[in-house]
């Protein structure tokens, strides 16, 4: 299959006009004039994952490997040490970032992941009505999530009859949300300051694990088309102690 085969297949069903300004969604890495052999779905990509990977073959992820501009790869920092590997095998590149956040993973992980009802969406952040308490609800979290520590920061409502939810990183979003409780990951330290005088509570669900669902949610809809698509998994860059 034509690598544009897949990517005006991917554009359709999340166009990549639609994401942010700063973000780097879209081809990376191939041409459009290549056979592609086999999928490979991940959040990130690692060397492990380029090693084991077939060929003449392309990697779909959440994340942009390429956000700034790149001089040259004539060193092996990252990310040219992936760059470099990935040419020599003639693997493609095509990253969904923030236009699918948009369209299916904030929802596919409020949905299926949280197993949540969905109140209303604002563009990234999406409104979930529950009457629950802030005890019952980190319980819930940590179980789904597979996570034994959540970092909180408590705006002073142990009740909570409505949360906003935006996966990877929404801490910038923290002064237009519209809840008793934010779920993000990546806060800052005067993020969680500004959110406890403004009584919202924070609770940091980290970056990986909100959308280490993202192949998962993309594979569905890949089962259409004439390849065999993977899902791999990505480490995540931080351990816990």
């Amino acid at each position: 299959m034509k690598l544009i085969e897949i990517y005006e297949f991917l554009n359709k069903l999340s166009p990549f006009c639609m994401q942010a300004k700063w973000d780097n969604s879209g081809l990376l890495l191939g041409d459009f004039h290549d056979d592609i052999e086999k999928i490979y779905l991940s959040l990130d990509i690692d060397e492990e994952l380029i090693d084991k990977a077939s060929e003449n073959s392309l990697f779909i992820v959440h994340h942009p490997l390429i956000f700034k501009a790149i001089n040259n790869i004539a060193n092996n920092n990252y990310p040219n040490n992936l760059l470099k590997k990935m040419i020599k095998k003639n693997i493609a590149l095509i990253a969904m970032h923030t236009n699918y956040d948009l369209t299916h993973l904030n929802k596919y992980f409020v949905e299926k992941v949280l197993k949540f009802d969905i109140s209303y969406i604002d563009e990234y952040v999406i409104y979930v009505d529950l009457n629950i308490k802030l005890q019952e609800l980190l319980a819930h979290l940590k179980k789904v999530l597979k996570v034994d520590i959540l970092r909180v920061s408590f705006g002073g409502n142990e009740n909570i009859s409505k949360i906003a939810i935006c996966t990877g990183s929404g801490g910038d979003l923290i002064k237009n949300i519209k809840a008793d409780c934010f779920l993000s990951g990546d806060f800052k330290y005067h993020q969680a300051l500004e959110a406890i005088n403004n009584k919202l509570t924070l609770i940091d669900i980290a970056h990986y694990e909100s959308e280490l669902c993202f192949a998962d949610c993309l594979y569905q809809d890949l089962q259409i088309l004439p390849l065999k698509a993977i899902i791999s998994v990505s480490k995540n860059p931080f351990q816990y102690f």
